[in-house]
């Protein structure tokens, strides 16, 4: 900053030499300016420090909670929902005579400013009955597709919000719980399955397009019927039938899959749309076939997928009751990139740690999120926890303020 008023200065310098009237001037009129320009330049700063403060807030909340859910306290949240911060810049300018002996008689010129800060940041509770639901309610399967399509790794996201898998007959439960090793292993296994099929490129998450067909007697088709339904349905008639076929496109449930749905029939399409219609919101239908990348290892079940609530407490109990433990790979499945042992590694530790990117003191403990040594698994999973939480709230109340003015 101080560069560019050198910059600005310099070549009015020479202006001094002139009238004292005209010299005063041109110190008001260059104060003002800088003034007008300065005032950009603290807009910039302020918003981008805000920005900073708040999402270190999140996520330090995000571990003091992973603390707490550790030591079976109940999780608690809070947010700032409006931000309202005036910037006052004040300039003044003037002229003294140089102190130059006989040449006592110049002028030079001064120049004084100063920036004060008055923020008001309002922060809000997040409690209540509707934010209890929101973080008790199970994650839904079109919240998982819209993730796995931002291209995080299957299995980092699976291991973070699944609870279990189960097979189509039911006869299979496989809990994603280290407390039962043998039930927590199989599913690490499917798991990681899943992620050698997205490392080749063949694991899809797609919607079921399907089409449906409905035939209506040519005598219920009169002129209303065919203005309310021709929006909607592509309708051809059958005049030796004497009837009128009605079609319309279905957008059905979410598939995870190691081929392309859209190669199926219509029927296959449609019987399997009917499963997925079975299964509740939170369940993800999972269908790997033989005869395609992965199909050495077939799978035909769904994932259930946890509520905020369940993963925070998840994380929590890692860190002391339930470690999680290695896992190898199935023997039909390729090597993958990744396998960590935790999904979330959080240390905790009685002295601060050291080089830690995030760290919070909760009853004479510091809790971290563990450092990546040769990968960035850690930081990424740490990254999904908080956009799974931004999901999840709502979004809070505001109040009437603007959210950053400058006064001059």
């Amino acid at each position: 900053m101080m560069v560019m008023i050198l910059q600005v200065l310099a070549p009015i310098g020479n202006l001094f030499k002139a009238a004292a009237p005209f010299r005063l001037a041109v110190a008001f009129a260059l104060a003002f300016g800088l003034s007008g320009c300065f005032s950009p330049l603290a807009l910039d700063h302020v918003a981008i420090a805000y920005n900073e403060s708040i999402a270190d807030v999140v996520s330090k909340q995000l571990l003091l909670n992973i603390a707490r859910a550790s030591l079976n306290q109940p999780v608690y949240f809070s947010g700032v929902s409006n931000i309202a911060a005036t910037l006052n810049f004040q300039a003044n300018a003037g002229a003294t005579p140089a102190l130059a002996g006989s040449n006592g008689a110049s002028l030079m010129p001064i120049f004084g400013g100063s920036i004060s800060e008055n923020p008001t940041i309002s922060i809000v509770p997040m409690e209540g009955e509707e934010f209890t639901q929101r973080i008790l309610t199970p994650l839904s399967e079109d919240k998982l597709t819209l993730l796995l399509r931002q291209n995080i790794d299957v299995g980092l996201l699976l291991r973070l919000v699944t609870l279990e898998f189960r097979t189509q007959s039911q006869e299979g439960v496989y809990h994603n719980r280290p407390r039962n090793q043998q039930d927590y292993a199989t599913f690490r296994r499917i798991v990681l399955h899943l992620s050698s099929i997205q490392e080749r490129d063949q694991l899809y998450a797609e919607s079921l397009i399907f089409e449906q067909h409905w035939s209506l007697p040519a005598a219920a088709m009169d002129g209303g019927a065919f203005q309310a339904l021709e929006p909607k349905y592509a309708i051809t008639g059958d005049a030796k039938a004497s009837t009128y076929q009605l079609t319309k496109q279905i957008i059905g449930r979410t598939v995870l899959t190691n081929y392309d749905p859209s190669i199926l029939s219509n029927e296959e399409k449609i019987a399997l749309n009917d499963e997925a219609e079975k299964n509740a919101p939170n369940d993800l239908l999972v269908d790997i076939r033989p005869g395609f990348t992965g199909g050495e290892y077939p799978l035909h079940g769904k994932f259930r997928l946890r509520s905020f609530s369940n993963i925070l407490y998840f994380i929590g109990r890692t860190i002391n009751e339930e470690p999680e433990i290695d896992v190898p790979t199935d023997p039909r499945t390729p090597a993958v990139t990744e396998n960590p042992v935790s999904v979330l590694a959080i240390s905790k530790s009685d002295a601060e740690p050291e080089n830690a990117e995030l760290a919070i003191k909760y009853r004479d403990k510091f809790y971290a999120v563990q450092s990546d040594t040769e990968s960035t698994w850690n930081r990424k999973a740490f990254r999904v926890l908080s956009q799974v939480f931004q999901m999840t709230v709502s979004e809070l109340p505001k109040v009437n303020a603007p959210s950053i003015t400058i006064a001059k």
